[in-house]
């Protein structure tokens, strides 16, 4: 069986005093990705800043690759190799299309960077051609291009990604799924939230669903999605 490259052990999480994970447990697999669905509130954003150091959990534990980060800085979870695609992109919108993927540039924590400006402009053609751009001009499609390029460029051994399909046009849609399947393939541990389950039954290995900070249903995407009633049942849609 695969590594655990991500594993969240009975968390619970509070903003302020708002109680909002409960007891969640999950598991990424190394080379694998995860699903996490569940309705607006749910839960899924929250275990992502988990998970990368932004909201320290009040119970349980976080480790990346088998070491314990629970509670530690985000720039000690990002040096092992974890990387975040947030919610609603959040570039630099004042420094260049170049500039925005040069400030992430990070060497992996051992071997040679396999994520470079070259390597990104490969995968992204559409950035290189507007490497000189101010990125707050950019088009939303493109924007989302970016903050992917920008999280690559930490050469992340996993990959957190937040509603990555908000608010874009259906083609662009397809090209944003399509960089997350060769990405994939090329063997990164990827977390794809997404307010969208077709997407995420598409292209996932495993699926844990969210429900009011608790996990409600998880198992293999192919075998969650036999179970059409409770999928609606959480979901409301499928």
């Amino acid at each position: 069986m695969a590594n655990d490259a991500l594993a969240l052990s009975a968390v619970d999480a509070f903003y302020g005093d708002s109680h909002v994970l409960h007891g969640i447990s999950l598991r990424l697999a190394e080379g694998r990705l995860l699903g996490l669905l569940g309705r607006n509130g749910a839960g899924k954003s929250t275990c992502l800043n988990v998970a990368v150091g932004l909201l320290p959990p009040r119970v349980g534990r976080v480790e990346v690759f088998a070491a314990n980060l629970t509670g530690a800085a985000p720039e000690v979870v990002a040096a092992h190799g974890v990387a975040l695609v947030p919610q609603g992109r959040r570039i630099f919108k004042s420094l260049s299309v170049r500039e925005n993927l040069e400030v992430a540039a990070r060497l992996p924590r051992a071997g040679r960077a396999s994520w470079t400006l070259a390597a990104v402009y490969a995968m992204f053609p559409r950035l290189k051609e507007r490497a000189r751009q101010v990125a707050g001009y950019l088009s939303g499609g493109e924007q989302q291009m970016l903050a992917i390029g920008r999280a690559l460029m930490s050469n992340p051994r996993i990959l957190l990604m937040d509603e990555p399909s908000e608010g874009l046009a259906p083609q662009i849609v397809g090209e944003v799924m399509a960089t997350i399947r060769r990405l994939k393939e090329n063997g990164l541990s990827i977390v794809l939230v997404e307010q969208n389950a077709k997407l995420v039954f598409s292209v996932a290995d495993d699926v844990v669903i969210l429900n009011s900070g608790r996990v409600a249903l998880a198992g293999t995407a192919s075998d969650l999605a036999a179970r059409s009633g409770e999928l609606h049942q959480h979901l409301g849609v499928f």
